[in-house]
């Protein structure tokens, strides 16, 4: 697979990444661990070199898989894992709030380091911006963890355009991981010419929109009871049933492309920057397969204006998140 460089940080990665939260966290069901880790492997053998992660997948159940699969191949392999939330203290799921306090991100990259069974942690992002904690504070304490040589690059999730220039200021960012697919397009206004101008790579998490952008559901869709999606909006009964139009006409494109809805997604994503890397995730071979075909499918500019053209015609009903959620981006 082509490599992509994220920003002037000189971190290179494969084009495409793969997201593993849902391998063990959020879609509520439990897959088989060797099954999984099988998975890994081939992702590996298919090109992949970027992998996602975090504490609180699970929580730390996901960091365990990944390093009991990934740490084998470690020369082959970039690493992502995430600070920034107080986890609950019998271990269940979910977080108490944030937690970016410096001293708790220097525990977080520690036990990290464990469960990931490496020696450094590739990139290390703050998952949710603190609003009790300065973002000065929190790049100070991941430029020590550099300079121990713990962590080599820093990373950002869902922050604000002021938050991306003051902590890049203390120490270079070299990743957003934001929202970012054909359905969610809100950084194209203000933070990716931020991240442009500050040369600072951008990696969008949910790049099929959490699965319904690859045609594999519908109204009709029975999600599990312990996933997520059910508390979202967007994936509300009535939301997914006004929302096939968007699938629908992703489909009619894919087929003129001779392509997957999923690939021309991701493919639309690759498309607009060179130092896009878009994280989509899946727990089965075929869909890895067909996701990372999307790498290999070429968008001319005006393919690109007839998706954009077609796109701007169906609107998406529903928010992404509810609102105690989405009050924690864009800090």
């Amino acid at each position: 697979m082509q490599t992509r460089k994220l920003g002037n940080s000189g971190l290179e990665v494969s084009a495409l990444g793969l997201g593993c939260m849902g391998m063990s966290f959020s879609y509520g069901v439990v897959h088989d661990e060797n099954e999984m880790v099988s998975l890994l492997h081939k992702a590996v053998d298919l090109g992949v070199t970027f992998f996602d992660t975090a504490e609180v997948y699970g929580p730390y159940t996901n960091e365990r898989l990944l390093g009991k699969a990934l740490s084998p191949l470690r020369d082959k392999v970039v690493i992502a894992t995430k600070f920034g939330f107080q986890l609950k203290a019998d271990g269940s799921p979910g977080w108490e709030g944030l937690n970016s306090r410096p001293e708790h991100i220097k525990e977080v990259a520690e036990a990290s380091l464990k469960r990931l069974n490496i020696e450094v942690i590739d990139l290390f992002y703050q998952h949710r911006v603190d609003p009790n904690v300065p973002i000065e504070e929190v790049a100070g304490a991941v430029a020590d963890l550099v300079r121990e040589g713990k962590v080599r690059y820093f990373g950002l999730s869902e922050a604000g355009v002021q938050t991306i220039r003051r902590a890049h200021a203390v120490h270079p960012v070299s990743a957003l991981q934001n929202e970012y697919s054909l359905w969610w397009r809100r950084p194209e206004a203000e933070v990716i010419p931020v991240l442009e101008e500050l040369g600072i790579g951008l990696v969008p998490y949910s790049p099929l929109g959490k699965g319904f952008l690859t045609g594999a559901m519908s109204a009709d869709t029975e999600l599990a009871s312990g996933d997520f999606r059910n508390q979202l909006p967007r994936f509300s009964v009535e939301a997914r049933r006004a929302n096939q139009a968007f699938v629908d006409l992703l489909g009619r494109i894919a087929q003129e492309k001779h392509a997957t809805p999923a690939q021309i997604a991701l493919a639309w994503l690759l498309a607009q920057k060179p130092w896009i890397v878009p994280i989509p995730g899946t727990t089965k071979l075929s869909r890895l397969e067909e996701n990372l075909g999307a790498a290999s499918i070429t968008l001319s500019d005006a393919d690109l204006r007839e998706i954009d053209e077609a796109v701007k015609q169906v609107p998406v009903e529903g928010d992404r998140y509810p609102e105690h959620i989405e009050q924690m981006t864009g800090r």
